[in-house]
C-alpha cells in the first residue's frame, strides 16, 4: 500500500525568511531530489522534484501552498524583532510621565517630555501562512507522503501554529499533532458517520404507502 495522507489541517505561520532558511538546511526524504520555491503575487508554492525517473515530467508532484501576508514587528530592548509592541519604562506603550513640582507639569514641559520619549523601531515583515485543509496546503498525489514529512519538519521548525493529520503507512493509520513546534500525543477515534445514521432513520419516500 502506498503511504497516503487522508486528513490534514494546518494553522502554521512563519516569517518568510525562516521558510527559506528551513529549506536551505532541511534533509529531504530520499524520494525527493530537490525543492522548487516560486512566488506568485501573495502566494508561495513549494514543489517537490522527484529523485526517480519513473515519474513523468508531466505529472504534477506534491506541493505546499501558503499565502503571504505582512505583519508589523517591533524591536525590543535586546535588539530582537517581536510581534507585540514592547512596553516603555514608566508604563504604557511608548508613554511616559513628566516629572515636576506638585502643581504638575506645564504644557511646555509635557511637550518636551514627549519629544524626549524613546521611539520604538518597527517594520513590516512578510509571513508565510500554511493554513487550511489538505487540498489547500498539500496538493497533488505524486510524492504526497514524502512532502507531508517535509511539512511535519516545517511544523517542528515553526514557533507558531498547529498541524494535525491522519496518514496511512504500511497499512496502519497514524495520527500526527504538532503544536508550536513540538510533537504532541494524538489518537484516532472511529465514530459512526451521522449521515449514514440519518439515512437509516429517514423516511423512504418511494415506498411510503401514505404518499401517492
Amino acid at each position: 500500500m502506498t503511504s497516503r495522507v487522508f486528513r490534514l489541517h494546518s494553522t502554521l505561520e512563519l516569517p518568510l525568511d525562516d521558510v527559506h532558511e528551513f529549506f536551505d538546511e532541511v534533509e529531504l526524504p530520499v524520494e525527493i531530489e530537490d525543492i522548487e520555491i516560486t512566488r506568485r503575487n501573495n502566494t508561495l508554492i513549494i514543489s517537490a522534484v522527484a529523485a526517480e525517473d519513473n515519474i513523468s515530467k508531466y505529472t504534477p508532484t506534491a506541493q505546499l501552498k501558503a499565502s503571504v501576508t505582512e505583519n508589523r514587528v517591533y524591536e525590543d530592548e535586546n535588539g530582537e524583532w517581536v510581534e507585540e509592541m514592547p512596553e516603555q519604562e514608566g508604563g504604557g506603550f511608548g508613554a511616559s510621565s513628566a516629572g515636576g513640582s506638585g502643581d504638575g507639569p506645564s504644557w511646555g514641559s509635557l511637550g518636551q517630555a514627549q519629544e524626549e520619549e524613546p521611539k520604538i523601531n518597527s517594520k513590516l515583515r512578510e509571513y508565510a501562512c500554511f493554513k487550511g485543509d489538505r487540498e489547500t496546503v498539500l496538493q497533488n498525489t505524486a510524492l504526497q507522503y514524502p512532502m507531508f514529512e517535509v511539512l511535519c519538519d516545517l511544523a517542528r521548525f515553526a514557533e507558531k501554529g498547529e498541524l494535525t493529520a491522519i496518514a496511512a503507512v504500511d497499512d496502519e493509520l497514524e495520527a500526527h499533532r504538532i503544536v508550536d513546534g513540538e510533537d504532541r500525543a494524538a489518537t484516532i477515534e472511529i465514530i459512526e458517520d451521522p449521515t449514514e445514521r440519518e439515512a437509516e432513520n429517514s423516511v423512504k419516500w418511494r415506498d411510503n404507502k401514505f404518499i401517492n
